[in-house]
This record gives structure tokens, C-alpha cells and sequence, in this order.
């Protein structure tokens, strides 16, 4: 084949070899990295071999590739052997190997820590996985801590963390999509689910949307999250992220599917509902009684960290008359000094704790200790004696900081951060008046939210009576015989066995389900009936 020219990039591997040497120099700029081997001692068939340094395991390399490429002259070649397809198959003792013949799949192959191998008359080559950069060991999770329950956390590696689900379901039916998305990072996105539980038109709109994305790069998965999600502009999560391998695995037997971006140890699952970001990993570990007072303190302290300041605000500047006199008497006796309206009062320390709390995230960690302390201690002390905002305000503001880190969940925690600037500012202007038109506009577009096509809000809008067992509280496994009707409705049975040791049918008869409507099948005593529930449509 002549020589190509420099103005006609190869856009497939060329027979040439040493065209395709010079291609793969000028790609990489003759970076410094690549590297490229022309193997001398193979002078029957000339071949050259290319990877990336600090991409591939060099043990590997020497031990599996150099080493079985230099007995290649001392064993007997067969006559008539065909050298492509001997060396790959009867030379090299790699396990995961393959065959490319076009440059871009090259190139992809070398990013991602394979070895390249080329001989001279071919118009493909030989590429051998052997990846072996340096990655983070399996640690302890850094934002969902618990007191009991397992202490490993994802890491930045895509087949690690895929690994750590597999090991908590070993079901054959655990099925794995992978694709590449980036047009410049070219980043592995694995699609994890469950077959036969997961809901299949979820499934296949994940994919329809994933494949929709057109974007250089994805460094995280929240660039995959703002891609995909069905509402942008909402301030609340319309898809749940964890580090935790044992939430990834549970909500998968659920009828969720995760979806595992290399780069981070964040795995997004859909479809999520408003009652999910309430409820910890540590819930199905305790006492199903202790579970639920944990969970009913985090809804009650959802309503402190989102109402605390605009009920103050309110009631002490419109509804003076609810407060008992002696209360009264003590907040107007702290409040004869402070220059300010209560609603000013409450948005400059507001403010000063949003301050203190971005510094505490960027601080170092040596000092980080020392400005939480000034923060909360000097400068709220400080504030008070100086007559700038009432020590009634300052406890308020604390209380409602405090309950806004009892929420699990870090996106639902800043959406409440910031609802609760706009319901200051309507208690300021209407009183509480004002906090309950705020409350219902929040409750209209949290009823209006979908994902993936569940709605938001449900069991409770619309109301399935079936998944109340684990949303306000939690019922005793025994007890949570079927999974979420709102997420899966292919196999809803979680335990087969009833308390008589019958078994109970996976897939009644007589059951069916349409797009607008679900039917909910109820086991009674003497009867079986069915309830007509009005559902939200389904992906179409």
C-alpha cells in the first residue's frame, strides 16, 4: 500500500506498518507517554507493540505479551499457519483479548490500558487488556455514615464498583449495559439492573436518553443526572446518589436501576421517589420500631429546617397575640436593642451560617476544627452582646441548622436550604398566611414531579396503600412481603412464603396492568379483591 498522506488521516488500520507507526505518533503529538516497541527479534513476521505508560500493568506486560512474543522463533510454527490469528490465539496467553481495525477503536483501546499489537500486512491489530493505573483502595463511606451496617463505599473505579454489587446479588439475572459516552473523555457508563424485576419501558427510556446525550465530556455522574432527569428546573433530586454498595443492591431488588460512572464513587438510581431521601441504610438494619422513630425524627426535623425561621419571622411581627405573655415579654425585652426587623435579622444569620458552613466544606481539614468553633461560638456570642440580632434568633437559626443535617441525603438537605429563603421572604410580607401559600406551591410541584414516569410523591400521590409499609414508618420484614408497586410491577413478590409455609404465586392470575392505571392485588381471609387505583402514566 503507498505511504498516506499527512492531509488523509487513517481512519482505519493500515497494512502498512510503519504508516501506522507515523499515525500513531503524529495522533498523540509524540507525547512522551506512548510508548512504542518494534520488535526486532520477529523477523518472520514484523509486528510493533504500542500502550500507554502508567495506563498498563508492566508485569503483566513482560510476563504475558514480551515474554510469549520472544518464544515466538523457538517453537515450531505449524506450516501454513496464518500469523495473525496464531499469534492471537496460540502465542499469547492473555485473557482478555481482541481484534480492531479502526484507528478510533484503537486509540479508544489504548486510553483505556490495553497493548496494541501491529504486523506488517494486516489492515487490523491485536489489542490485550492489561490495565493497571493506580486507583483508591475501598473505604469507609464518606457522606452516608451509619452506626451498624456494612463499612465499604464505592470507589473511582468502574469494575470495582461493579464488583462490589455483584458480590451482594449473585443472581445470574443481575444484567450489565456498558457504553461510552464523551465524544472527547469517552467515559465507561455501566446501566445495572435486575431482569424480570425492573420495570422494562424505565429501562429502555434510560437507554433512549443516555444515547441522546451529545456532550466532549463526563467527568461525574451529575453531568449524566442533569442530562437524563425529567425535570430541570426543580430544586428538589429527581434522582437518588449513594456510595454505599448495600443501598445500591437493595434498591436494585427493589426495581430500581443503577447507573455506575467511571471517575466517581457516586452511582445514580432511578426512579426516585420524595420519601426515599428520608430513609437511611442503617433503617433496615435496626429494629423495625427504632427504624421508624429514626425516620419519623427526620421528616419532623425536614419541617424545622424548612419552617423554623419563617414561623419566627411571622409570629413575631404579624401574630404577637399566639405567643404567651411571658415568652413575649422576654423576646421584646431582647429585641429592644437590635436595630433590625426580624426578617433582617434572620437573613444576615442565615447568611453568615451559609458562609461558615461553604468555608467548613473548603477549609483544610487542620484548620477546619478551629473556624466551626469561632464560627458558631465567638461570632454568635459576639453578635448578641453587641446587640445585632436577639439570642432568641441565634437559637432558632442553630436548631434549624442542626435539623437540616439529619436529612440523609445531601441534594434534598440544599433543596431545603433553599425553600427556606423564599418562605422567610413570605412571612416577612404575609405572615403565616404567607408560609401556607408557600407550602401549598411546594406541594403542587412536589405532586407534579416525575421520574422516569413514577410520580414524585407517591405512595401518597397517588396513593398506593400497599407501599405504606416503608415510607413514614417501617414495618418488620416478616411483614414487607411484596416490594413497591410505584417502582416495580413485573415481580412484586419480595418473600414467596406465607406464614402457613404455602407458597404464594409470583404472577396471579387475572392481574394485568395498563399505562394510565394499576391494578393492586389484596389477599384477604376468605376472598381475594381487587382495588382500582389511580396511577400516573407510564413511559410511553
Amino acid at each position: 500500500m503507498p505511504n498516506q498522506n499527512k492531509s488523509c488521516p487513517l481512519t482505519h488500520v493500515s497494512s502498512n506498518l510503519k504508516d501506522n507507526v507515523n499515525h500513531i505518533e503524529s495522533s498523540f503529538g509524540n507525547s512522551g507517554d506512548v510508548i512504542i516497541k518494534e520488535l526486532l527479534w520477529m523477523q518472520k513476521w514484523p509486528a510493533a507493540l504500542f500502550y500507554i505508560d502508567g495506563l498498563v500493568n508492566t508485569q503483566l506486560l513482560h510476563d504475558s505479551v514480551l515474554r510469549s512474543l520472544m518464544r515466538v522463533n523457538e517453537h515450531h510454527v505449524p506450516e501454513g499457519a496464518e500469523p495473525f490469528d496464531y499469534l492471537k490465539n496460540q502465542v499469547l496467553i492473555a485473557g482478555n483479548s481482541g481484534s480492531v481495525d479502526e484507528m478510533d477503536a484503537l486509540f479508544n483501546q489504548m486510553l483505556s490500558g490495553s497493548i496494541i499489537i501491529l504486523l506488517d500486512g494486516y489492515a487490523k491489530g491485536i489489542w490485550i487488556d492489561a490495565v493497571g493505573w493506580e486507583d483508591r483502595s475501598v473505604s469507609e463511606p464518606q457522606s452516608q455514615s451509619v452506626v451498624r451496617g456494612p463499612m465499604e463505599a464505592f470507589t473511582e473505579n468502574l469494575r470495582t464498583n461493579t464488583a462490589l454489587i455483584r458480590r451482594r446479588i449473585r443472581d445470574p439475572r443481575l444484567w450489565m449495559e456498558t457504553r461510552q459516552i464523551g465524544q472527547v473523555t469517552h467515559t465507561n457508563v455501566a446501566v445495572m439492573y435486575v431482569k424480570g424485576i425492573a420495570d422494562e419501558g424505565v429501562i429502555q427510556e434510560l437507554r433512549e436518553r443516555l444515547d441522546r446525550i451529545d456532550i466532549d465530556g463526563i467527568l461525574e455522574g451529575g453531568y449524566i443526572e442533569e442530562e437524563i432527569q425529567d425535570e430541570t428546573f426543580t430544586l428538589f433530586p429527581t434522582i437518588y446518589n449513594s456510595e454505599r454498595p448495600d443501598s445500591v443492591a437493595a434498591s436494585l431488588l427493589e426495581g430500581r436501576i443503577a447507573i455506575l460512572v467511571d471517575g466517581t464513587p457516586f452511582v445514580l438510581l432511578i426512579p426516585a421517589l420524595f420519601v426515599q431521601f428520608f430513609q437511611s441504610p442503617e433503617d433496615y438494619y435496626q429494629r423495625a420500631d427504632i427504624s421508624t422513630l429514626l425516620r419519623l425524627l427526620r421528616f419532623f426535623s425536614f419541617f424545622i429546617a424548612m419552617l423554623a425561621p419563617a414561623v419566627y419571622i411571622a409570629v413575631t411581627t404579624f401574630h404577637q397575640e399566639m405567643i404567651p405573655t411571658n415568652l413575649l415579654v422576654s423576646l421584646a425585652a431582647q429585641r429592644e436593642g437590635v436595630p433590625f426587623p426580624a426578617f433582617v435579622e434572620a437573613m444576615l444569620m442565615e447568611i453568615t451560617y451559609e458562609i461558615l458552613r461553604e468555608a467548613g466544606v473548603r477549609i483544610p481539614k487542620t484548620v477546619g476544627q478551629a473556624v466551626s468553633i469561632v464560627g458558631t461560638l465567638v461570632i454568635g456570642q459576639a453578635a448578641v452582646d453587641a446587640g445585632v440580632v436577639s439570642a432568641a434568633m441565634v437559637i432558632v437559626v442553630s436548631i434549624t441548622a442542626i435539623s437540616s443535617y439529619v436529612i440523609p441525603e445531601n441534594g434534598l438537605s440544599i433543596a431545603v436550604r433553599i425553600a427556606r429563603f423564599a418562605l422567610m421572604m413570605l412571612a416577612a410580607a404575609f405572615g403565616l398566611l404567607g408560609i401556607l401559600m408557600g407550602v401549598i406551591v411546594l406541594l403542587l410541584h412536589l405532586t407534579s414531579l416525575r421520574s422516569f414516569g413514577v410520580s414524585y410523591m407517591s405512595p401518597f400521590g397517588p396513593y398506593v396503600e400497599s407501599d405504606l409499609k416503608d415510607t413514614l414508618f417501617r414495618l418488620p420484614w416478616p411483614r414487607m412481603k411484596t416490594r413497591p408497586q410505584s417502582i416495580s410491577i413485573q415481580n412484586t413478590i419480595r418473600q414467596k412464603r406465607k406464614k402457613d409455609g404455602s407458597v404464594i404465586n409470583q404472577k396471579p392470575e387475572g392481574i394485568s396492568h395498563e399505562a394510565d392505571h394499576t391494578f393492586v392485588l389484596r389477599l384477604g381471609p376468605d376472598c381475594i379483591t381487587v382495588r382500582w387505583l389511580l396511577g400516573s402514566p407510564r413511559i410511553k
